[in-house]
């Protein structure tokens, strides 16, 4: 139609997939099924390699090996620098471990974590890789907006996974899972019920954590959901920025009379040479 702005091409952001062990391949190859180009995967080994990203995924594997390669890397700084930035970072099982602020059942002699995610979780919560399952779980209304209201669970799979015992009031619960049988916590509901549900997905503002391997399967909507953060995030800052701009061009661009005040004091000649004394 007449007078229509011709659409903008927007290019895809660029998602690194901190590629030091674990199913990072995996990752890489969801986020191409939901439309991302292949080469706006980016698989990260170095600090380097996160320079130009709009989002990062930390992926399920080994949180102490990962936490160890990353700082004999020199990536952890980096790494707390990009998830302090707030652009969005998702952690997947050892990668929610990774994010988390506290965490429970370390090996001797703990581990770094990146932080930044107010939560408690706890390694191994399920059990050794023995105890590993796959199971159903209730579609959250964050997956559903993404178009799955005719899909009402999805397919969560748990390798030795770990479990969000603790979280801080932004924290929002995405996904839950009952406690195995025989397994108590010590917290209550506003009734004083005991809980029989653990917390396995969580989101703080850009933060976004998985117990369970969304990437092993082929549901590819926790990746829509993950992908649709960064697009948002990114539009965000690039509005800003492009105000930002505008606003210096029109300070630049300003003439000088219209931004003196207009209520400065005028001195004759004679009163200027007295008032330097």
């Amino acid at each position: 139609m007449a007078g229509e702005a011709a659409p903008v091409d927007v290019p895809a952001p660029r998602i690194g997939v901190l590629a030091i062990q674990g199913s990072f391949r995996e990752h890489c190859g969801s986020l191409r099924k939901c439309g991302l180009p292949a080469e706006h995967a980016v698989e990260v080994r170095t600090p380097d390699q996160l320079q130009g990203l709009h989002g990062l995924i930390i992926p399920g594997g080994e949180s102490t090996t990962m936490a160890n390669v990353a700082t004999r890397n020199g990536l952890l700084p980096a790494l707390k620098d990009f998830s302090a930035s707030g652009k969005p970072v998702w952690g997947t099982c050892a990668g929610l471990i990774f994010l988390a602020d506290r965490a429970l059942g370390q090996k001797k002699g703990g581990q770094a974590l990146l932080g930044g995610l107010n939560v408690t979780v706890h390694r191994n919560f399920f059990g050794s890789q023995v105890n590993s399952f796959e199971t159903e779980l209730p579609t959250p209304k964050e997956l559903q907006k993404l178009g799955g209201e005719d899909d009402p669970t999805f397919r969560a799979i748990f390798i030795r996974a770990p479990a969000i015992v603790e979280k801080g009031p932004s924290v929002d619960v995405l996904a839950q899972i009952d406690l195995p049988e025989g397994t108590t916590t010590s917290t209550a509901d506003e009734n004083g019920q005991e809980i029989n549900k653990v917390i396995i997905a969580v989101r703080q503002d850009q933060l976004l954590a998985t117990a369970f391997h969304p990437e092993l399967t082929a549901d590819t909507r926790w990746h829509s959901l993950f992908l649709r953060m960064v697009t948002e995030n990114r539009d965000k800052a690039d509005a800003a920025a492009a105000e930002g701009s505008s606003m210096s061009s029109r300070a630049r661009e300003a003439p000088a009379s219209s931004i003196r005040p207009a209520d400065l004091p005028i001195f004759k000649e004679a009163e200027k040479l007295d008032y330097l004394k």
